[in-house]
């Protein structure tokens, strides 16, 4: 990237089909030959970083401020790899809109050509579903999620790619996962998140600084006898005789901003108590992936844990703007020359391998030299 800045407009439409032929026949080269150097974790830990997925989308030609280079590239690569997923040891399950909810059978099918146990392809599964749901319940930033990657390797490493979009602003932003770097899937678990804006206010219960009011929200839970008292009890008719979330006797104008005021008390929310009511859970984890619990509900436990122990939750965006190598004026710091070339010695090795004309490669390796020059 010229500046190492990505920049994240929604566009519609689809790619071309004599462009996206080419992005698989490169990208399929560009796979071959770094399994080849390093090993399909190495690939699969590069693919995870948002800069190096950035790149390489660059490369192979799609739009390279476009929220469009995600989804394409990620369904150039899942058609490169078909049919030698097994040899490479690199599985892709998912991908955008309804393909996406394909996820879990496809991650099952996989796994049974990697000859992972039917464990670990349920672990894999339930990883995929959770790291949706952090990113839409834990993470509440305005961008729905509508396209999640979910790749994995022999060895059960694994990552997740989704993007998210926002209709409001036209924008739409990049989820960064690689489980190596993930500790607690639930805490600070993202290699990055990829944005062209920052918000001003974002509840994040991923943050570390939200980490008292998540134990809040675990006391609440496990303590049913609270949770019914300062949950249901909140639910009371209107005027007009609709259910509505409302505080009871609030009067402190700290709390007058928060999400959850004036929600709506929908079915599938007063399902989603009733459910924690009848399960134990004891991690934030149990209570994420309890049935119908989504945004709302997690919005509506951080605040009754706010009101009960004083404890805030984060609501600092985490999303970071990306570079690349780093600045020529060291900002956001030096340029790092020996990864700096180190890529582009792959991605010039790949490139020159690929079974494209020579002017298909000359062209290719132009505007590679044109797209990371800083």
């Amino acid at each position: 990237m010229r500046r190492g800045i990505a920049t994240f407009g929604l566009d519609y439409g689809r790619c071309p089909p004599w462009l996206f032929k080419r992005m698989v026949r490169l990208a399929r080269s560009i796979v071959i030959l770094m399994v080849e150097y390093f090993g399909p974790e190495t690939f699969l830990e590069r693919l995870s970083d948002p800069v190096w997925f950035q790149s390489f989308g660059t490369v192979l030609a799609f739009d390279w401020n476009a929220s469009g280079l995600t989804t394409t590239t990620l369904g150039a690569l899942k058609t490169a790899l078909f049919g030698l997923e097994k040899d490479l040891g690199i599985f892709i399950a998912g991908g955008k809109g309804k393909t996406s909810r394909k996820t879990p059978d496809q991650i099952l099918q996989k796994a049974e050509l990697a000859n992972l146990s039917f464990l670990q392809a349920e672990k894999l599964t339930f990883l995929s579903r959770l790291t949706a749901k952090v990113d839409s319940a834990l993470l509440q930033d305005n961008f729905q999620i509508y396209h999640h990657s979910f790749l994995f390797t022999k060895k059960g490493h694994w990552a997740v790619i989704q993007q998210g979009m926002n209709t409001d602003i036209k924008k739409a932003r990049r989820y960064h996962w690689y489980s190596e770097r993930v500790i607690d899937p639930t805490l600070e678990p993202h290699q990055g998140i990829q944005s062209e804006v920052i918000l001003p206010k974002v509840l994040n219960l991923t943050s570390k600084k939200s980490l008292a009011n998540r134990e809040g929200i675990i006391k609440i839970v496990s303590e049913k006898k609270t949770l019914q008292s300062h949950v249901i009890k909140l639910i009371q008719k209107t005027n007009e005789g609709e259910k509505q979330l409302t505080l009871l006797n609030l009067t402190d104008n700290e709390f007058y901003s928060h999400p959850v005021l004036q929600e709506t008390f929908t079915p599938r929310l007063e399902k989603s108590i009733q459910n924690l009511l009848q399960k134990d859970s004891r991690s934030l984890t149990d209570v994420l992936m309890t049935e119908n619990v989504g945004p709302k509900t997690i919005r509506a436990l951080s605040l009754i844990s706010e009101l009960l122990t004083g404890a805030k939750p984060s609501f600092e965006d985490p999303a970071r703007y990306s570079f690349a190598f780093g600045g020529k004026d060291g900002i956001p710091y030096p340029v790092d020359k020996i990864t700096y070339d180190k890529t582009l010695n792959i991605i010039e090795k790949a490139i020159k391998k690929a079974q494209l004309s020579s002017q298909e490669k000359d062209e290719t390796l132009r505007r590679m030299e044109e797209n990371v020059k800083i």
